[in-house]
């Protein structure tokens, strides 16, 4: 049996930290050199860029949104939640990756 993603649990890690660090934002202690690579990289087209990549490599969407729920309900991360805007961000990334209902067909 071939392994059609063999890199898939890298890819799933990779996906968790990118949403964990986008959700939790910037802190009031950062450095000029923090502050750089967030101005830079914690956009939400480039953050879900990033995740469409995990997901062409093996992770589903359906572990992107188990995901955005266990931070929102997980005690582990209610610490997370405390931030200021990472509920507005959790709910960005949600929107990309939560199937439109009222989509229009053309068929």
């Amino acid at each position: 049996m071939q392994n059609n993603f063999p890199m898939r649990e890298w890819h799933v890690e990779h996906m968790e930290k990118t949403v964990v660090k986008y959700v939790t934002g910037l802190s009031e202690t950062a450095s000029m050199w923090e502050k750089k690579q967030h101005k830079r990289y914690a956009r939400i087209s480039i953050v879900c860029r990033q995740i469409d990549y995990d997901i062409k490599h093996g992770v589903t969407s359906e572990q992107v949104l188990l995901l955005l729920q266990k931070i929102r309900t997980h005690s582990s991360f209610s610490t997370l939640l405390k931030n200021e805007g990472s509920l507005k961000r959790l709910d960005e990334i949600k929107e990309h990756f939560v199937p439109t209902q009222n989509a229009t067909k053309w068929w």
